[in-house]
């Protein structure tokens, strides 16, 4: 592999380590202050296709050679727009952001930053366009072109949860 392609591979770990570091700080607080949380086995069902995304991407990649090229810039590039796209998310939700789905006592409802723009800016311009960018990167078409499909099924199940749990019990949630 380029020495480029390991560097990026290891700030991405880097960067989603710190993001699950994130998620967890906040759970605990969100739960220690009456947090329920929901559709746990989507959440770690989202979180292993993740975890399996990423290991077939740098597994294809190493096996197939990652070619230095316009198009792993491009993947680089587009996994860094979608890590900024997360740190707006992050910022915009504040301590109610996890990567799980927790509602607390006095939830209420985001409408700032990406929010006002965009219906789950998280799966929406950060998660899919990470996915992507990773693929691209390591040239790991095969896992983009199956992969993301097979992603589509956890993350539209979250989707529909995250929806209903909102309307729910989140005063104001249209």
């Amino acid at each position: 592999m380029h020495g480029y392609i390991l560097v990026f591979l290891f700030a991405a770990f880097v960067w989603r380590i710190t993001t699950v570091v994130i998620s967890t700080l906040h759970e605990r607080a969100l739960k220690s202050s009456g947090g329920k949380e929901y559709g746990a086995a989507t959440s770690l069902l989202l979180a292993g296709f993740h975890v399996l995304f990423y290991v077939s991407a740098v597994a294809e990649g190493a096996l197939f050679h990652i070619e230095q090229s316009t198009v792993s810039y491009a993947g680089v590039a587009i996994y860094a727009v979608s890590a900024i796209t997360l740190i707006s998310v992050i910022r915009s939700l504040g301590p109610v952001w996890t990567i799980k789905l927790i509602i607390a006592p006095g939830h209420h409802v985001v409408r700032s930053g990406l929010f006002s723009l965009v219906r789950h800016p998280n799966y929406f311009l950060s998660i899919i366009p990470e996915l992507v960018g990773i693929a691209l990167a390591t040239n790991a078409y095969w896992t983009m072109s199956i992969g993301l499909p097979l992603y589509a099924i956890p993350l539209t199940m979250r989707i529909r949860q995250e929806e209903s749990i909102m309307r729910g019990t989140v005063p104001g949630y249209f």
